[in-house]
């Protein structure tokens, strides 16, 4: 037999997540001011050997976005400037943008493109081919004889 359905218990505080957000710890909307905001990525492998980075930058001037490489990282910073225009009300972010991701294997610095369009960066990193075969002969060379040797 099954009674009525139990409410949840309301407390006196209400559930830190609601209270304070995604933000937590600290206050709602609250950052320090040398703090960068994490960029959404989505990293996929073609079968081409490419390697592609798409990234959430929604508002951006491509003049205000760097993509730097270093060995195997790549690093897409941004910085999105308020206006100075009065707003009733607010929920863009503003501030400095960064993500770091590593990817499997040195990436060649000359031949990375970035494009960006609609709101998403989108950078194409050619990766080196991997050798994956794991068998491999090895050829026997011939010794010298003792007696060639002393020749």
């Amino acid at each position: 037999m099954t009674g009525p359905k139990q409410e949840r218990g309301h407390t006196f505080f209400p559930d830190l997540d609601t209270w304070f957000g995604r933000e937590f710890p600290g206050l709602p909307g609250w950052r320090p001011a040398t703090a960068a905001h994490a960029i959404p990525v989505e990293v996929s492998s073609g079968a081409d050997g490419v390697c592609t980075l798409r990234a959430e930058l929604p508002g951006m001037d491509p003049d205000d976005i760097t993509i730097t490489v270093d060995d195997n990282l790549i690093t897409v910073s941004a910085e999105h400037r308020e206006g100075t225009e009065d707003k009733d009300h607010s929920e863009f972010r503003y501030g400095a943008f960064r993500r770091t991701v590593r990817l499997p294997d040195t990436i060649p610095a000359d031949d990375v493109d970035a494009s960006y369009a609609d709101g998403i960066l989108t950078v194409r990193v050619p990766m080196p081919a991997q050798d994956t075969r794991t068998a491999r002969t090895v050829r026997v060379k011939r010794a010298l004889s003792e007696e060639e040797d002393r020749s």
